[in-house]
């Protein structure tokens, strides 16, 4: 074998090891990314899990409105990529505690019946106005002594987080919101960021981040701010002291 040959031999099983490594340390990235992923949304290949949402009242069957419908479109990819498996229930039917599975529970906490109920035993330092009998004021926040009004299709505010409690270890995400354009704001923020919020907030940490959609009327789902994270303030009893609205 001649010296040219020899050359070639070796660079193509340098590109062919190259090749190997290059892939199997991109695998290793892919199989560390889907495990951050697993961890953070309690979603073990295999689990199951359970979405909850709203009755669409203006049907004579059960069915899904629009904005909830597409907002647990949103989840579904990440629950397949996952390898777990969804069940979709309606807020007033009967289920299990909280914990043994995660849970996605989307929608209004003055209409969802589950999500109120999680809004009250699990962020105690969150008060939801239910409305005076004209429905002014409906579902404003109160959290850490601020009033957080919403001005309908200019600014809307609403609640992600991720809470654990219960007898097992799999969280709740909530997705709690003024207006049904807000609930899939807040779904749309956890999908896109899961990946820089599963490195924040590790496997077992709780968060509770208070979301703004800005001019709805006009951008739908796409313009969200971070107002602030509130978790603290949420996961601590209510303040008695009086309140401001916020700017």
């Amino acid at each position: 074998m001649d010296d040219t040959l020899m050359l070639l031999t070796a660079a193509v099983v340098a590109l062919a090891v190259g090749l190997a490594a290059g892939w199997a340390v991109q695998a290793a990235v892919a199989r560390r990314k889907l495990t951050r992923e697993q961890d953070f949304f309690g979603l073990p290949d295999g689990s199951e899990c359970v979405l909850v949402t709203h009755r669409d009242n203006a049907t004579a069957h059960w069915s899904i409105p629009r904005h909830d419908a597409l907002a647990l479109l949103g989840l579904a990819g990440v629950i397949e990529s996952c390898g777990a498996h969804p069940e979709v229930a309606p807020h007033d039917t009967g289920l299990q505690g909280f914990g043994a599975r995660t849970e996605f529970c989307v929608g209004d906490p003055t209409a969802h019946r589950r999500l109120g109920a999680h809004v009250a035993n699990l962020l105690p330092g969150v008060s939801v106005h239910p409305g005076d009998e004209s429905g002014a004021g409906r579902g404003t926040f109160t959290i850490g002594g601020t009033a957080y009004r919403m001005e309908p299709g200019a600014v809307e505010y609403v609640l992600l987080a991720r809470l654990t409690a219960g007898e097992g270890e799999r969280p709740v995400f909530l997705a709690a919101g003024q207006r049904p354009v807000t609930h899939r704001a807040a779904v749309r923020h956890l999908v896109r960021n899961r990946g820089a919020l599963a490195r924040k907030y590790r496997s077992g940490g709780q968060f509770c981040l208070l979301l703004k959609v800005v001019n709805s009327q006009a951008y739908g789902p796409d313009v969200v701010e971070l107002v602030a994270d509130v978790t603290k303030a949420a996961l601590s009893p209510a303040s008695t002291k009086g309140h401001r609205a916020a700017a």
